[in-house]
């Protein structure tokens, strides 16, 4: 049989499991919509919410360090819950197994390890944030800080769901991976910078910048991002050799 690449099996099984990607994707919409109504420092732009980590500290007191936290928990909890979701989809689609109740009743465990993995990475940036506030290399060390996570957390998720990994395994695992077949992850951010730009243009031509910010953000939410997280799955699933069509 011949080869068929990961990005092909991607693109099989988005099309194939369209309809439930976009229900589970709904989570995202609100993960990112989340920080926008909680009055964050932020601002919109190629469909991504960035922070504005800097100003997160200005005139900081109780009221607003509790709707930081309260924001985001719940944005990465639902942010945990849409990764967990796509990658079960990938995890059956790809063992020709059916998703059961049992299947989806399990969703809870991996949804609270990969919001761990989640909270860690977040809390490790802010700190890094944190503790260079008031420095003109603030940014850049954040941004060199957050480089330097990427490859314990990038298939984290994805170990945690087809492996069943706990927490530390999956690190271990992603670290592994992600070094092993590097080429695997510039090939998907590529990809990504790619689908972002093309579309954030397409959006601005069409509905102006204002509006195209708010626009392309809900259809980021709904299909980039969600095929991304697929493509993820998909590339760490690529170690098992026998896994065929």
């Amino acid at each position: 049989m011949a080869k068929t690449p990961v990005l092909e099996y991607a693109i099989e099984t988005y099309r194939a499991n369209l309809k439930l990607i976009l229900l589970f994707s709904i989570s995202f919409v609100i993960a990112f919509l989340i920080p926008v109504f909680a009055s964050f420092p932020t601002f919109i732009d190629a469909g991504s919410i960035f922070l504005r980590t800097a100003s997160v500290f200005l005139n900081l007191n109780i009221f607003n360090t509790a709707i930081i936290f309260a924001a985001v928990f719940f944005s990465l909890l639902f942010l945990s819950f849409a990764i967990v979701a796509i990658n079960v989809i990938v995890k059956h689609s790809r063992t020709h197994t059916r998703i059961t109740r049992e299947v989806m009743g399990g969703i809870e465990k991996y949804t609270g390890k990969v919001f761990a993995v989640l909270l860690i990475s977040t809390v490790i940036v802010l700190l890094a944030s944190l503790v260079t506030y008031g420095s003109p290399y603030s940014a850049l060390i954040t941004a060199i800080v957050g480089l330097i996570i990427t490859p314990f957390v990038f298939y984290a998720p994805a170990s945690i769901v087809i492996d069943d990994n706990r927490i530390g395994h999956a690190i271990d695992a992603s670290l592994s991976f992600f070094f092993k077949r590097f080429d695997y992850f510039l090939m998907w951010l590529v990809f990504a910078i790619v689908l972002l730009t093309v579309f954030d243009f397409v959006f601005i031509l069409v509905g102006g910048t204002v509006a195209s910010r708010y626009i392309m953000l809900v259809f980021n939410s709904l299909f980039i991002i969600p095929f991304l997280v697929l493509l993820q799955s998909e590339l760490y699933m690529s170690r098992f050799k026998l896994l065929k069509r």
